[in-house]
């Protein structure tokens, strides 16, 4: 989707200041939104892609105006209600009601198998269920599509050409994972963008390494006409 999450090249924004010593959290509540937020993912009700989707779909002054935790926790009240563990009315309360009930699916996290299980995390990674269609070397092409949902191709990297740099294996896709239409995992790689392909020559940058699933990517032939699926 295109969005303000997506800011890759984007301008007069300012610079991104480092703070010295940043703690983890500087107020306690973002430990909690923290901590609540992995303990309701780890229920099963949604998924990372999901997740990420919802803060992506945050409303501009929310998502530049609210800070790294407030964002998390919007979207973990989003994701709540959407997924019926709570309602609006019980949200703006702060108290479920005496009759509510938790969902069949929703899987409770223990505090005891908390380490073991954050320590294992979340794989994505899949079998391969045909061979990969592009080899490291490879000219390619990104597709110059605009879901309106989530994806993982950033805006500024989209109808441009490449070159596979490595293979990285078969992996969920967040596209279709998002919006519960399944994992459909495919290959991804590695692809090496000059900046000036991005940017265009005005640019200090060098090169971009992005990670692209194969949906994401064209052939390319050296004229850079003909681009097919591989």
């Amino acid at each position: 989707m295109n969005g303000l999450h997506d800011m890759g090249g984007m301008q007069c924004f300012g610079r991104v200041e480092q703070e010295p010593g940043e703690p983890l959290f500087h107020h306690d509540w973002e430990r909690r939104a923290f901590a609540l937020t992995l303990a309701l993912g780890a229920g099963g009700c949604w998924n990372i892609d999901a997740s990420r989707f919802v803060r992506e779909s945050l409303p501009p002054s929310v998502y530049l105006g609210g800070g790294y935790y407030r964002i998390w926790l919007e979207a973990l009240q989003h994701l709540i209600e959407a997924r019926g563990l709570l309602s609006a009315a019980e949200l703006a309360s702060g108290h479920a009601q005496s009759d509510a009930q938790v969902p069949a699916q929703f899987r409770k996290l223990a505090g005891e198998s908390v380490e073991a299980l954050f320590s294992r995390g979340w794989p994505s990674t899949r079998e391969a269920s045909a061979p990969a269609r592009f080899v490291v070397g490879q000219r390619v092409r990104t597709i110059n599509a605009h879901p309106a949902t989530h994806t993982r191709l950033p805006r500024y990297a989209r109808g441009r050409t490449g070159t596979i740099s490595a293979v990285r294996g078969v992996h969920v896709l967040p596209d279709t994972n998002a919006v519960f239409q399944g994992e459909q995992p495919e290959w991804l790689y590695a692809v090496r963008f000059e900046a000036a392909e991005l940017w265009g020559p005005d640019t200090t940058a060098a090169c971009v390494y992005l990670d692209c699933w194969e949906s994401y990517l064209l052939a390319h032939t050296a004229s850079g006409a003909n681009e097919t699926r591989a």
